[in-house]
């Protein structure tokens, strides 16, 4: 029963969680570019040179954020750099790809990236519960950071057990057993991934992937969907 569960978290939902993702995703963009168009100018700022890459500057930069709130800006310059890190070092996961060596037991950041992000989730958990934030906060905006929290927890285990137990063996998880899993759902080959990932911390990668399939399920209906739109809104505000 329970090997029943893990293979259907670690296949069938990921297949279920891409397809919400993508197309939860482009029915959000599409009911966005069908909305009223806006009666008034979006443009909060006097008219510039270069209007399209101030937009830029605003969307990553973030400088009012700076300007209202430095420590909070910190970490939000912080978590978006390390989450980028985590982008690359999950890519590097995929056979082909060799951000770093093939036979390293690290990935990309070293298990720092995975700290970053998870402190700085912290952060912004703690942030929730203190005005004024907490007064514009709903259930969603909690139980949202949580899900990320465990996510990243879960993902901190696996790199620091296989950056740290190298020389006791049994709680590793290497690069190419990863990509052989990897491999066989992007070949729909439907193998039960126990066989290929035969290590005793496989229940912390099924409760990881587990969380992540929740996690890009319930993306395409939250505010995190300003990852798509952050940049058009600067650059009607910048006209």
């Amino acid at each position: 029963m329970v090997n029943t569960i893990n293979y259907v978290i670690m296949v069938p939902m990921v297949y279920l969680a891409v397809a919400v993702f993508v197309i939860g995703v482009c029915a959000r963009m599409l009911s966005i570019w069908r909305a009223p168009r806006h009666r008034a100018p979006l443009r909060l700022y006097p008219v510039s040179r270069a209007p399209g890459l101030r937009a830029l500057w605003d969307t990553f930069a973030m400088p009012q954020v700076r300007k209202h709130d430095p420590r909070f800006w910190f970490w939000l310059i912080l978590y978006h750099l390390a989450f980028l890190v985590l982008i690359l070092g999950h890519l590097d996961l995929l056979p082909g790809i060799n951000l770093m060596p093939a036979d390293s037991p690290h990935m990309l950041g070293w298990g720092a990236a995975g700290v970053v992000v998870t402190i700085a989730l912290f952060c912004f958990l703690i942030r929730r519960f203190r005005p004024p934030v907490r007064d514009i906060s709903t259930l969603g905006d909690y139980l949202l950071l949580m899900l990320l929290l465990f996510l990243c927890l879960t993902g901190d285990i696996i790199s620091w057990s296989n950056s740290w137990n190298q020389d006791d063996g049994g709680f590793v998880l290497g690069k190419e057993e990863f990509g052989a899993y990897l491999q066989s759902l992007l070949g729909f080959s439907f193998e039960d991934p126990l066989e290929i990932l035969e290590h005793s911390h496989y229940v912390v990668l099924v409760i990881h992937v587990f969380l992540a399939n929740l996690f890009l399920m319930v993306f395409p209906f939250t505010k995190l969907t300003h990852t798509f739109l952050a940049a058009p809104i600067n650059r009607l505000r910048r006209g």
